[in-house]
């Protein structure tokens, strides 16, 4: 039996379902390791046609609330969500967060007379024939009127009309273009469905119950954030404690928190006897509050699991992330 289906959805679609919170896409619980040209390799494979590649959805579990009507779960992705940040930095503009936990912007510039995509440069920023930034192209409030008057302005070669329809193809191009969903059935239990992640993710960065557990922590958007940046810059600081200052400044927000100050004596830690990454935090926080220390368990109980009833209750899922801050 075929446990998923699959179907085409407009990246513009996927992007406002992303916005609105339809679809839960956490700021990335890892740091964004495309580099910029892979990006521009992305935009240009989908301005020419070319596919490029699924994303992978499940549902979480509908909930039991406290009142006692069952709430319809979120969407999650569990696979492509490197390249959907890549589109939501490259198409909407949006920051991402690099390997230093430092704040950047990526910007593909785009040459509408040789139709060619590139990574902004100073040269590109200070050409007349480039767009060094398609983000601008691309939002709502773009007045094709106005740029098109003022791109001919500066390249009285280039024909108006032309150049209507080349931005008119970027548009329709980068926005329209159909990206391959997968959705997973939502009668897969958690067990399955994080099984699943690991599998699917095993041919790049090696991935796995942890970091399914910080997938889940990461989307809870009242809690989840803090919580994962607590558990993440902690695993960074205790390796390079170097950054302290650079995820102070590029997270000035967090770093007036408690969850920031109770970790600030990493930098002045210098040995190295032993250096925990995420998942050691993880399964040490958990087995302090529980009578179990699976990171599968972790992610059935931030899913509200009710061990004994079998039902999926937002109670629990409360309780775990109060405990889980906790420990």
């Amino acid at each position: 039996m075929q446990h998923f289906e699959i179907n085409n959805r407009k990246i513009k679609t996927i992007l406002a379902d992303i916005e609105s919170g339809k679809i839960a896409m956490p700021e990335i619980q890892r740091p964004f390791v495309w580099d910029s040209t892979k990006v521009r390799d992305l935009i240009d494979s989908i301005y020419k046609g070319f596919p490029i590649g699924y994303i992978i959805t499940s549902e979480n579990p509908d909930i039991k609330t406290k009142s006692g009507n069952i709430t319809r779960g979120k969407t999650l992705i569990i696979d492509g969500q490197q390249r959907l940040t890549a589109l939501r930095a490259a198409v909407l503009g949006e920051i991402i967060v690099d390997e230093h936990y430092k704040k950047k912007h990526i910007y593909i510039a785009f040459n509408p007379i040789t139709e060619k995509f590139e990574t902004q440069t100073p040269a590109i920023n200070n050409s007349k024939d480039w767009i060094p930034d398609i983000s601008k192209i691309l939002g709502d409030d773009f007045s094709t009127f106005s740029f098109v008057n003022d791109y001919v302005g500066k390249n009285p070669t280039v024909d108006p009309d032309k150049l209507n329809q080349v931005l008119g193809k970027l548009q329709n191009t980068i926005k329209g273009h159909e990206l391959g969903c997968i959705q997973l059935s939502h009668v897969l239990d958690v067990d399955t469905v994080a099984e699943i992640f690991v599998r699917i993710n095993s041919k790049g960065a090696q991935l796995n119950q942890a970091d399914f557990a910080m997938s889940k922590i990461a989307s809870r958007d009242d809690k989840g954030s803090d919580l994962r940046k607590l558990i993440d810059y902690f695993a960074h600081l205790v390796r390079i404690n170097s950054d302290f200052n650079e995820i102070a400044e590029n997270d000035k927000e967090f770093a007036d928190k408690e969850f920031f100050r109770k970790i600030t004596w990493l930098k002045n830690e210098t040995t190295n006897l032993y250096d925990p990454d995420y998942a050691d935090i993880m399964r040490v926080a958990f087995s302090s509050q529980y009578d179990r220390g699976k990171l599968a368990d972790l992610v059935s109980l931030l899913s509200g699991r009710n061990f004994e009833k079998r039902t999926y209750e937002e109670e629990i899922v409360e309780d775990t992330f109060l405990r889980l801050e906790k420990g």
